[in-house]
């Protein structure tokens, strides 16, 4: 998702305002009603039955009257003031957004263009840049776009250890270097999550599409996966240890389906799972070590066992699930 789709999030965000002759008028009838409405009340409660007529008036009673009339005149003058006063308010705090989001776009413009460097130093940086953009987004659809870019950066087709080439040393040192980014984006995600959702940089409610992403490591310990959708589908686990201890899935969906667990260790371990929906459909266990040990909640019916039925190889569940 790149500038283009900013812009046009941002277009359609543009400051609606109603012509300023519309907005006077009903202000004044809305001002001329709740007037008429408190004289009523009063006139009600001290239980008048009419008006004494006034054939001549004096003086006191004349003054009273131009006092009253420029009364009126200065409660429109001031009515008037008020509205012009909200609506530069407005335009002014348009403007104060529009501005944010053009730096903030420029700011994204260079961070993605690190992101696509050769050096994995230069891309570490587009990493923490997109990451502290998120952070201080003036809109949660921009957070949204940073996010979905970090995810994306995931996605791109990726060399495990295990299929580099024998011997190579040049290889395994791109290898390393990409690694590092990768689970420098695992870990900012992690560190997001774990906020409280009041906090200011908390990712929590957003969207983290993980779509066929490999994992050969990564931690995201301790996060809490609420509301939004996150999506592991056809993710494959390959080597390393991916850490899901005391993960919280609540409130939102959370999708495992086709994902293959080939190698390495996933540990869910102590995780909570709780409302919403964690699918686990069509999961393959063929190498790695999956460990759902003292886990709480409703285990996902994909991964218990039918009545007589073996685990499948490396899957190991708790008696603490409920099924």
């Amino acid at each position: 998702m790149g500038v283009p789709t900013l812009r046009r999030r941002t277009e359609r965000r543009g400051l609606r305002l109603w012509p300023v002759g519309r907005v006077l008028v009903l202000s004044f009838t809305a001002a001329v009603l709740v007037a008429a409405a408190v004289f009523y009340t009063g006139w009600d409660l001290l239980g008048a039955r009419g008006l004494k007529p006034e054939h001549r008036i004096d003086s006191k009673t004349l003054f009273d009257l131009v006092k009253l009339s420029f009364g009126v005149v200065a409660g429109a003058g001031a009515l008037v003031a008020l509205v012009v006063a909200y609506r530069r308010q407005r335009v002014d705090e348009d403007g104060a957004l529009r501005e944010a989001t053009r730096l903030h776009t420029e700011r994204f413009t260079t961070a993605v263009g690190q992101l696509g460097n050769d050096s994995a130093a230069v891309r570490l940086g587009g990493v923490h840049a997109l990451a502290g953009l998120a952070d201080d987004a003036p809109t949660r659809d921009l957070r949204q776009t940073c996010i979905d870019v970090l995810c994306a950066y995931l996605r791109l087709p990726y060399t495990a250890e295990a299929d580099l080439p024998a011997g190579d040393a040049e290889a395994r040192h791109a290898y390393l270097a990409l690694r590092e980014v990768r689970h420098t984006v695992i870990r900012l995600i992690r560190d997001h999550l774990c906020l409280e959702p009041g906090h200011p940089r908390s990712w929590r409610g957003h969207d983290f599409d993980l779509t066929e992403v490999t994992f050969d490591g990564g931690d995201l310990s301790r996060a809490t996966f609420s509301g939004g959708t996150v999506s592991f589908h056809g993710a494959t686990f390959s080597g390393g240890i991916v850490d899901f201890n005391k993960a919280a899935f609540s409130g939102g969906l959370v999708g495992f389906g086709r994902v293959r667990f080939s190698g390495g260790t996933v540990n869910f371990s102590r995780a909570v799972f709780s409302g919403g929906a964690v699918i686990f459909q069509d999961a393959a266990f063929t190498g790695s070590t999956v460990d759902f040990t003292q886990a709480t909640g409703t285990a996902p019916s994909e991964l218990v066992p039918q009545s007589g039925s073996p685990l499948p190889t490396g899957l190991v569940l708790s008696s603490v699930w409920s099924s």
